[in-house]
């Protein structure tokens, strides 16, 4: 298949691209600035730019097109958080309606988010539960946006993929990423009960998701694309914390961090909840190669995991 890939040079569409053109299928990317890939010919396009879109996607004569367009900076504020995730609702949403104006007789397939699921009740959230209704402020306008994608990509028949906490290269969490670096100068604690749970998602189990997601085209509606073992932030931040050679996490209460990190930033660390992978795993016919945070970063570090 012809499979148009908006974001082939982010974190995902550089472990997709070759992931899809092993499989056989001819990708051709879309990203902001020009860029030579082995496996994929890229258009320079900006995905707000309505005409040009519309032109890349006729001339890419797609019979899927694949959103994974995103411009969360590293590190992410906390207590700026609607700011730095501004360019990325912008994509999720005028974005996202680009795309599904131009493509035709193309399927969606859009990157959402697993962790947008409301706290209250069960810590693990299949689709079907409903996603925040009273979130802190800064997360409403990303809440809003991730709903009017999810709105236009179904209604589109297309398919959002809800993805997990990211790590792998290139991300926040990847051994040299922002998130890594502040573990390492001890500026993340660990806030409260810390009972948030996480579900994580290494980049290369997307793009294998990807590639079930193009290969299952009665597929659609939403879907969690997670790993297998949702955890509690107050075990997995020592334990990464440990592998990373950083030093343990200092506890710090809830008050004092929200002094210095917002409400945003203390809801992260202390209510966020998990997501499970079922329905990924019987739709999609897919299952990650890591099964927990731990596998895949040991691999991204080029060591066992204990």
């Amino acid at each position: 298949m012809r499979v148009l890939l908006a974001g082939a040079t982010g974190v995902i569409g550089r472990q997709a691209v070759p992931v899809l053109a092993a499989a056989g299928h001819q990708v051709i990317g879309l990203a902001r600035t020009p860029i030579r890939l082995p496996d994929a010919e890229v258009l320079a396009v900006d995905a707000l730019d309505r005409a040009a879109v519309a032109d890349a996607v006729r001339s890419a004569r797609p019979d899927v097109i694949v959103h994974m367009l995103t411009a969360v900076p590293d590190p992410v504020d906390p207590r700026h958080l609607a700011r730095d995730m501004g360019p990325t609702n912008r994509l999720r949403t005028q974005g996202t309606a680009n795309l599904v104006a131009a493509a035709g007789g193309a399927r969606v397939i859009a990157q959402g988010v697993a962790y947008a699921y409301d706290p209250a009740g069960s810590p693990v959230k299949d689709e079907d539960a409903p996603l925040w209704h009273d979130p802190p402020a800064e997360f409403g306008p990303e809440l809003a946006a991730l709903v009017e994608q999810e709105r236009r990509v179904t209604w589109a028949g297309g398919l959002v993929l809800r993805l997990g906490h990211l790590y792998g290269p290139g991300s926040s969490f990847a051994p040299d990423g922002g998130f890594a670096q502040r573990l390492r100068a001890g500026k993340v604690p660990l806030v409260g009960d810390g009972a948030s749970m996480f579900s994580f998602i290494h980049a290369h189990d997307v793009a294998t998701a990807i590639l079930a997601a193009v290969e299952r085209p009665a597929a659609s509606g939403v879907c969690n694309v997670v790993d297998d073992q949702p955890t509690l932030i107050h075990d997995w931040l020592p334990e990464m914390a440990a592998m990373l050679g950083a030093p343990a996490p200092r506890h710090v209460p809830a008050w004092v961090a929200r002094l210095s990190v917002g409400e945003w930033g203390v809801t992260y660390m202390t209510r966020m909840a998990g997501a499970s992978n079922l329905l990924a795993r019987r739709q999609l016919d897919w299952k990650p190669a890591y099964s927990t945070w731990r596998d895949g970063m040991a691999a991204d570090l080029g060591i066992r995991a204990s």
